[in-house]
């Protein structure tokens, strides 16, 4: 008789990993994922012990898993024999993801906390290909993103994703449907691709006058910008006696336009 070693997966507390155990809540952020914009391609980030992947199993999608512990992986290849050749052994943040999928693709996880914010910047280094995000994650975070102007908790991510996506804040998760539980609350939400092709402004120089804002969020535009050389013809601006966290994606991009438009002129 043949006997087959189970394999084990060991939550690790430097990955991140706390294991969604509850079917009922994989259910309804699987549920939560729309197929029917124009693809079917979707990559899975951190699949862990495969609560989500096997679900997602059961749609007509092309799923890519990527996953970095290697036990998670060996777990995965054990549970669902069907993926062996779809896992991707990798560090989410430094793949080139264009080379997973041609077109557009969506992405759906339950996201570690300790690198979360740093899944996002790298969404939107692939914003004209990811077309839907749903994910779980630090519900701390997951306001900040949704949030909207005239708030504390609106910040630079806030800025940066709303500009190229719409933002559902759907539900929330409690630590106890995890394990290893966290000491936080979680939430998961839905990013859309808008219909912004590109920002009517310098790209580049938008990230700066976002940044630049939050970074001095106390002080009004007019000193929290200071260092970038507002030109004469902005300084009496009413937009400029206000704060970082009442301007929405518009007005940063009207910023951002006067601050081109000035330095095109020097």
């Amino acid at each position: 008789m043949r006997y087959t070693c189970m394999v084990m997966v060991r939550p690790k507390k430097f990955l991140g990993q706390h294991f969604l155990k509850d079917k009922n809540i994989a259910q309804r952020i699987v549920d939560s994922l729309i197929l029917s914009s124009g693809t079917n391609q979707v990559i899975e980030i951190g699949p862990g012990t495969g609560v989500l992947t096997e679900l997602l199993q059961q749609k007509s999608i092309d799923l890519q898993l990527i996953e970095i512990d290697r036990e998670s992986i060996a777990y995965l290849k054990q549970h669902f024999p069907a993926m062996d050749t779809r896992i991707v052994q990798a560090d989410f943040l430094q793949l080139e993801l264009d080379k997973l999928f041609a077109g557009n693709f969506h992405i759906i996880g339950n996201f570690p906390y300790n690198i979360s914010s740093q899944i996002f910047f790298r969404v939107l280094e692939y914003r004209n290909q990811v077309t839907q995000v749903v994910c779980m994650l630090q519900k701390e975070v997951a306001d900040r993103i949704a949030e909207k102007p005239g708030s504390k908790t609106y910040g630079i991510l806030s800025v940066l994703l709303q500009a190229y996506y719409n933002i559902d804040y759907l539900f929330k998760v409690p630590p106890g449907v995890f394990f290893p539980p966290p000491k936080v609350m979680s939430a998961v939400i839905r990013l859309t691709r808008n219909n912004r092709l590109k920002l009517e402004c310098d790209e580049v120089l938008f990230k700066v006058v976002v940044k630049q804002a939050f970074q001095n969020r106390r002080k009004t535009l007019r000193n929290a910008l200071k260092v970038l050389n507002l030109p004469a013809s902005l300084l009496d601006h009413a937009l400029l006696d206000k704060r970082a966290e009442q301007l929405g994606v518009d007005e940063f991009i009207f910023l951002t336009q006067q601050l081109e438009n000035s330095r095109e002129v020097r």
